[in-house]
């Protein structure tokens, strides 16, 4: 069986050439970068180079990026790191409710230490008023942490009006921007963004490795102890295969960023236009004009969306619904609730999320399955 797959906001393939790329750095060039001989000064010579590579990119300093293991120990990394640093300052930190549970539940585990977060909701389409930003801020706020673009709906958060605002106010701001990474154009000065979080698995780079940008003039407590590395911030042996794949995976996106989106929004209107042709009773979930280019979020009401999920991978299709199973129970996706949807509707989402090897021809076929699935759904 064809497998096709539409869950790019979950994982992607490694690319090839990043792959090519870290190949060596598994085999030959395999020396710690702490070492005093050879092999290891080579390979901390290495991740010097692609600190450099990720700066000039990102529009940062070479020393205001760290490596971690992802986009989750980059958020936490950077909340954590911030709020215990900066307690005798203030003990108040603003997020929303549609973040990753990365940032939620670093923001609740920060709760039981004292800290007071704010949890702000959105509109109806997923987006942060600015204003309701700037209305939370206290003489205690010290953090401030809204994604760049969600991961269920795709949102695009207004970023540089939430660093302005912050930057007025004299408090950090950090933006996960694992979803937008390979997707938008990052601007960090541009942005006014003073820490960010990345994940190289959602732009055809390995699993395993991440990048997190704090500004030089962050104090930050360091929370993975260990040894000397990334300035005494973040122990433990570098991953350089890691490294060199998401530095030559950032490069790739940055350089092919235009044609990219091009041809994810030519997927993604088309399945959109016609499902909205085939199929009665839906939601498009999101703002259509502030969105992700392959993002499509879709509740097909009186269905579950699961099962839709569940159909379709028969089928060879690889989706993901817009609610959670663990151990047993089915909680609807809290982004979703969070936008005010109706439990029945949240629960009967569909998430589809277009990449570089999806074709029209892939499209037709998932429209076919989908369309076929929901009809059988809907006579359970």
């Amino acid at each position: 069986m064809k497998i096709r797959y539409f869950d790019h906001a979950a994982t992607t393939s490694v690319d090839e050439e990043v792959l090519n790329a870290m190949i060596p750095y598994f085999s030959e060039n395999y020396g710690n970068p702490s070492s005093l001989y050879s092999i290891g000064k080579e390979n901390k010579e290495v991740i010097n180079l692609a600190r450099m590579k990720i700066a000039t990119i990102l529009n940062c300093k070479v020393n205001e990026i760290y490596f971690t293991s992802g986009g989750t120990e980059s958020d936490n990394m950077i909340i954590k790191g911030i709020a215990f640093a900066n307690k005798r300052y203030g003990n108040h930190i603003i997020t929303s409710k549609i973040e990753h549970h990365a940032v939620l539940n670093t923001c609740e585990f920060l709760e039981r230490f004292g800290f007071r977060v704010t949890y702000l909701t959105p509109n109806s389409k997923g987006i942060i008023n600015p204003a309701d930003v700037e209305r939370a801020i206290t003489r205690n706020t010290i953090l401030i942490s809204i994604m760049y673009a969600n991961n269920e709906i795709g949102t695009i958060q207004p970023v540089e009006k939430i660093g302005e605002i912050a930057k007025r106010y004299g408090v950090y701001f950090h933006t996960d921007s694992v979803q937008a990474v390979g997707n938008e154009k990052i601007d960090i000065k541009k942005s006014n963004i003073e820490a960010l979080s990345i994940s190289g698995h959602k732009f055809y780079g390995p699993k395993g490795i991440g990048i997190a940008y704090i500004n030089e003039k962050i104090n930050f407590m360091t929370i993975q102890d260990g040894g000397h590395q990334e300035r005494d911030k973040r122990g433990g042996t570098e991953n350089v295969p890691g490294i060199v794949g998401i530095t030559k995976a950032l490069e790739i996106a940055n350089a092919n960023l235009t044609s990219y989106n091009r041809h994810l929004k030519e997927l993604r209107n088309y399945y959109i236009s016609e499902i909205q042709k085939r199929i009665p009773n839906i939601k498009i979930n999101g703002d259509m004009n502030s969105r992700l280019s392959g993002n499509a979020n879709i509740s097909f009401s009186g269905i579950d969306g699961n099962k839709l999920v569940e159909m379709l991978a028969e089928k060879g299709i690889c989706t993901s619904s817009g609610s959670a199973c663990s151990a047993g129970f089915v909680n609807s996706s809290h982004v979703l609730l969070a936008i005010g949807m109706p439990n029945f509707l949240a629960k009967s989402a569909l998430r589809v999320t277009f990449g570089k090897e999806n074709t029209i021809d892939d499209t037709k076929f998932l429209l076919d399955s989908i369309e076929e699935s929901v009809k059988i759904l809907r006579k359970i």
